[in-house]
């Protein structure tokens, strides 16, 4: 198979494991808003966006840096395994030694070891699928992705709608599915056999240096996407920070998209490494192809996102729609950067994104301190977009001077251009707001089937 041949079979099975599964949870909204209220949604989001921030902290990103050395081809690298092992004991250890001396604090003492279970399950089950999906294992990687959701969705139910468990059911289901699906994974790939590798002081020393700058980066991202709950509770309240919750779900089918091409891309990236002119072309046709494809899902989601609320959750939380169209903006702007990002990882330039992503976490929060008590739960949304805009505009500049490949300005700026229009005649309906949206779509169509035409063709083409 060529390389864009391989691309497309590596997204098309970590598309079973990754869509499939992330599609079903997504759909589980329409469930979680009829057994939680917005305050008890709200509550349980932010537990478990609490937990997402301190999974980096507690693994030190350590999990990043082994699929990126386990994927080397030369060597082999199956002690990175090893280290990722050691890595995550001692920060769990940390951890919760930390919330037993944090006991005296009410909130801890409410959700602490359910939050520390959530974290160490989530880390342990991260070492394992990265290292799986780095040595080439995407059946298996697949496979735990599919048994994972419906342990997830099946735990949910009984936890939610038979054992009445409110917020502690849902933070569990994650919890428990994690850590069975891990003990899966370990039993499947015997992965035992790496965890007493003795590994070489100079891999361990490598593996740190890259995953360490991945901390700061980690916890910016956090902030860009997770502080507006926090400040939306205080300022709003907590039945607003639960509708914003659930409108913050529906884009996410586009984060979903994207993150099982990023997947793929990043295996297909990592292995074409070399010549860079081939590198910078394969860039290049790559970008074009998942610009184009992002754009017109992105305008899907905004054009039907009255429509989508009412399908997939309850009436009470019906308000959510307001916010979609601009968290569909944040989220394709993230998807970019990510792509952006790709570059860093190829090139082990860990520490390239550091500053872009502090830059943007700080103007992240001001924005919210500054919109959200003037204008609310809206004043969230649109200060998540200019976040993200803000750390695509940087990593393009950045990522394009370490490999420099062709970016299509025009038709970026054709795209956005068309996004934008749509978003405002959704919100604002202006007369000949809904002939806007059937245009909008009907433009980034035209956008996309050339370059998903040519992507198809190199595909499907004879070696």
């Amino acid at each position: 198979m060529n390389k864009y041949q391989t691309l497309a079979a590596n997204t098309i099975l970590m598309s079973v494991g990754t869509f499939g599964s992330k599609l079903l949870v997504f759909l589980m909204v329409l469930f979680y808003t009829g057994y939680l209220t917005p305050a008890e949604y709200g509550t349980a989001d932010l537990i478990t966006q609490t937990a997402n921030l301190l999974i980096p902290l507690v693994s030190l990103d350590i999990t990043d840096a082994v699929f990126r050395f386990a994927a080397e081809r030369r060597g082999g690298r199956t002690e990175a395994f090893s280290v990722g092992l050691r890595v995550i004991t001692l920060g769990s250890a940390g951890l919760l030694l930390v919330i037993a001396l944090l006991q005296g604090v009410p909130a801890v003492r409410a959700y602490g070891f359910l939050l520390a279970s959530f974290v160490i399950a989530s880390c342990c089950h991260a070492l394992c699928a990265h290292f799986v999906r780095a040595r080439g294992n995407t059946a298996l990687f697949a496979a735990q992705g599919l048994f994972n959701t419906a342990l997830f969705i099946g735990l949910n139910v009984l936890f939610l709608a038979v054992f009445h468990w409110g917020i502690r059911g849902y933070v569990l289901s994650t919890t428990v599915a994690n850590l069975i699906t891990t003990g899966l994974l370990v039993f499947r790939a015997r992965l035992w056999r790496y965890a007493g590798l003795a590994p070489r002081r100079g891999l361990r020393r490598q593996m740190l240096r890259y995953c360490i700058p991945l901390i700061p980066t980690a916890v910016f991202w956090w902030i860009m996407g997770v502080s507006d709950r926090y400040l939306v509770k205080w300022f709003v309240g907590s039945d607003a920070n639960g509708i914003y919750a659930v409108a913050y779900k529906i884009p996410t089918i586009l984060t979903i998209l994207a993150t099982v091409f990023m997947d793929a891309w990043q295996l297909s990236a990592i292995a074409e490494s070399g010549d860079r002119r081939a590198q910078a072309r394969f860039y290049a046709r790559v970008w074009d192809a998942f610009f184009s494809a992002a754009c017109l899902c992105a305008g899907s989601i905004i054009a039907f996102s009255p429509l989508l609320i009412r399908l997939l959750a309850a009436e009470s939380y019906y308000d959510a729609w307001r916010y979609i169209p601009i968290l569909t903006l944040s989220m394709i702007a993230a998807a970019f950067s990510n792509f952006m990002g790709s570059v860093y990882v190829v090139t082990k330039k860990s520490t390239a994104s550091l500053w872009i992503s502090l830059a943007a976490a700080a103007a992240n929060i001001a924005l919210d301190l500054f919109l959200i008590p003037r204008i609310g739960v809206q004043g969230a949304a649109a200060a998540m977009f200019l976040g993200c805009l803000l750390v695509f505009l940087m990593r393009t500049v950045s990522a394009r001077r370490l490999l420099p490949f062709r970016l299509a300005g025009g038709k970026l700026a054709l795209g956005a251009l068309v996004l934008l229009v749509q978003t405002a005649a959704m919100l604002l309906r202006p007369r000949g707001w809904l002939a806007a949206q059937g245009v909008s779509l009907i433009v980034l169509f035209i956008l996309a089937l050339r370059p998903m035409l040519a992507a198809a063709q190199t595909v499907f083409q004879r070696k």
